[in-house]
């Protein structure tokens, strides 16, 4: 893996790689407010070892990328998205597949309708539509879920002297994150918390994103994007419930369902069997050769 930090437009992003530049580029898009860590080390090398070449990005406010004062926020949900053509710029990349979980899903989606030059298929994860029609009505999150982002334990970033009390929030936030149908990986997620919270510039800021307007609208309807899509979604989701994942494969002309059984929210450990031979799999043929 090679780190990289990438500068254009006073905008800087810290992006990793994994593999060959000449395999087929896989552009990972984690979800609001997660540093690249979130997609998991393991998880990059495997792609890259079926011959993939794979690249992790932080968003702004994440990681070691630009990052605003908190609550203060100077972009907006078009730039991420536009941060993503930074990234694939940068490497030197036309066009990449486009994997995206939770709200790099919604961003995923965003990039296919705007930069579909861009996009050569879209794996989308654990996410929802992105774009408003149809007459959908979809579930709301869990109620557990609800309970737990409106109580004062979510949101325990401004008071940065008591860095335990943010690891632990984190962590269970994780926990009901994962469904509660499995076991939970504990020590495994503690680690991480605190290897993102030591490695970002201010990790309170990560918390911006939950601020962003949407900037510009979208172009199109998500039945126009024409590249192959394969969706990913559990069946255990709390934030987003099996229905947007299936409205998604249902609004997306020809796309694929992939449940991932008692799965919750994320890309877990546990299912990187199932996750990794599907994506690979379906960014083996390049729809534009």
């Amino acid at each position: 893996m090679v780190e990289r930090v990438i500068e254009e437009g006073g905008i800087r992003l810290c992006t990793e790689s994994f593999g060959d530049p000449g395999h087929p580029a896989v552009l990972l898009v984690m979800g609001a407010g997660a540093s690249m860590l979130w997609w998991d080390e393991g998880f990059c090398r495997a792609l890259a070892g079926g011959g993939r070449f794979v690249i992790r990005y932080d968003h702004r406010d994440t990681g070691r990328s630009l990052t605003y004062e908190p609550g203060r926020p100077e972009y907006t949900g078009a730039d991420l998205v536009g941060d993503a053509a930074r990234v694939l710029d940068a490497y030197g990349v036309p066009a990449a597949h486009v994997v995206g979980v939770s709200a790099g899903g919604a961003l995923a989606q965003r990039f296919a309708l705007g930069h579909a030059a861009r996009v050569l298929s879209l794996v989308l994860i654990s996410t929802t539509p992105a774009v408003s029609g149809g007459g959908r009505v979809l579930p709301p999150p869990t109620a557990e879920f609800l309970r737990f982002v409106s109580t004062s334990r979510a949101t325990p970033h401004a008071d940065r002297s008591d860095a335990d009390s943010v690891v632990e929030c984190q962590v269970d936030f994780a926990r009901l994150l994962a469904g509660g149908r499995r076991p939970f990986d504990e020590a495994a997620v503690r680690s991480l918390v605190r290897r993102d919270i030591r490695r970002a510039h201010d990790f309170a800021a990560a918390r911006n994103q939950d601020l962003l307007p949407d900037g510009d609208p979208s172009p199109a309807p998500l039945s126009s994007i024409a590249v192959p899509t394969l969706v990913i979604h559990g069946t255990a989701d709390p934030m987003f419930p099996l229905p947007h994942g299936e409205a998604l494969a249902q609004e997306i002309p020809g796309a694929r369902l992939l449940l991932l059984q008692d799965a919750g929210h994320g890309v877990e450990r546990a299912d990187r069997d199932a996750i990794v031979p599907a994506i690979l799999e379906h960014t083996a043929a390049d729809p534009h050769p």
